[in-house]
């Protein structure tokens, strides 16, 4: 009879602890070798080789090992990337070492503990002027409310204030935990809307809304001034397609009224973001360093940064297979320390692949990538489809966060 051999996939030290204390380690067993169950690997860029040839002599003194480029050893290459490769317990030990050297390992290793504190965060909260938002327990549904009449997917379905709230009570009533309401479409191709229709097309109904409903609001807008008179009629939350760059005035904005803001990755405009040439050096690391960058500029304009979160911008200005690969690789924006909105829903992609042209009945395909979003990381999704979604995601939670 053959041994009862199988592998053991642990993504996390309270994973490893569990799988210990089934077997009936001792606690001290437990807390010696949980951190050896977890293993990392950990890439970064643009290091001198003298530095790198430090790192991996380090981590293989540690029984770990790091890969540099062919022209490190003799620094015959300018710079290299260099990849990092151990166990948890291996990884802080190189950190408490390099925090002792010079030629910037102190710097690396203070990097490489922060990315360390964020990847093991599990929970977030947003403070808005009416409430504290928790994000740990569950992923939170965002119900699109687009007061358009040119959204690839709902353009039309709102002309007026009555409209609008019928369709808010509706996507209430199957389960939103956010409305963001948006009075320009994003949609590939789409021209700018001026300020006075923006205006009349969401602070209204805005205010209705908030009058008559307790869930709290986000404006989907890129104009500071339609952000402060939806704050000022109710909503809670900026989500910004444009990261804070549209307008200069739109960080002072948030700022100001102390409200979350999601920062969202795109090339161009919506309408440029689909044209030319798509294509990215390194997708994950070019959208990283961009949320990290707007990060900093949020915080530096005053927007505390427990109320950022981030967006990876899944349909602006990506392909298909960019899509695919953010989806699949999400969990690597956790490195930034904040939570993660992901809008993947009824997008052309999710048609593309599933044969479905009509947005409306591309249900499926987002079912499909609203789960793999959840179970890769995400704390908020942005959906048409409420009702259906939320149940998507009560399973992909009840999957990602099973104990």
């Amino acid at each position: 009879m053959k041994n009862r051999i199988r592998p053991l996939p642990v993504t996390s030290l309270h994973e490893a602890e569990n799988c210990m204390r089934k077997i009936g380690v001792e606690p001290y067993g437990i807390a010696s070798m949980g951190p050896k169950m977890r293993h990392w690997n950990l890439l970064i860029e643009g290091l001198k080789p003298k530095v790198a040839n430090i790192i991996k002599q380090e981590m293989l003194s540690l029984g770990g090992d790091a890969a540099v480029s062919r022209g490190s050893v003799d620094c015959s290459t300018e710079k290299t990337d260099v990849l990092i490769m151990g166990t948890g317990k291996q990884i802080h030990r190189f950190i408490e070492k390099a925090g002792l050297q010079p030629f910037g390992l102190k710097a690396i290793a203070s990097d490489l503990q922060e990315l360390l504190r964020n990847l093991s965060k599990e929970s977030f909260e947003l403070k808005t002027p009416r409430r504290a938002i928790g994000l740990s327990k569950r992923t939170l549904v965002m119900g699109v409310l687009n007061a358009t009449p040119d959204s690839f997917s709902d353009g039309g379905t709102i002309t007026c204030e009555e409209e609008g709230l019928r369709q808010a009570m509706k996507l209430l009533d199957e389960g939103a935990d956010i409305l963001d309401v948006g009075g320009e479409s994003s949609r590939p191709g789409a021209e700018p809307v001026p300020l006075r229709e923006e205006l009349r097309r969401v602070v209204p109904l805005i205010r209705r809304i908030a009058r008559e409903t307790d869930v709290p609001l986000s404006i989907d807008t890129t104009k500071a001034e339609v952000a402060r008179q939806a704050i000022d009629a109710g909503a809670e939350i900026i989500n910004d397609i444009t990261a804070l760059r549209g307008d200069a005035r739109m960080a002072r904005v948030a700022a100001s009224a102390g409200v979350p803001v999601i920062l969202m990755h795109m090339r161009g405009s919506p309408a440029t973001m689909q044209k030319g040439d798509l294509a990215y050096t390194s997708l994950i690391g070019e959208i990283r360093d961009f949320l990290a960058d707007r990060i900093e500029k949020a915080s530096s304009s005053g927007i505390a940064a427990d109320n950022l979160i981030v967006d990876p911008g899944i349909g602006f200005g990506k392909s298909v297979d960019d899509n695919l690969r953010l989806l699949r690789q999400l969990g690597e924006f956790k490195a930034l320390g904040r939570p993660i909105c992901v809008g993947v829903s009824r997008k052309h992609f999710t048609g593309k692949i599933t044969g479905v042209s009509r947005p409306a009945d591309r249900i499926e395909g987002t079912a499909a990538a609203v789960t793999a979003a959840v179970l890769n990381g995400a704390s908020i999704i942005r959906v048409h489809d409420v009702g259906a979604m939320k149940r998507v995601a009560a399973m992909a939670d009840a999957i990602r966060r099973v104990r």
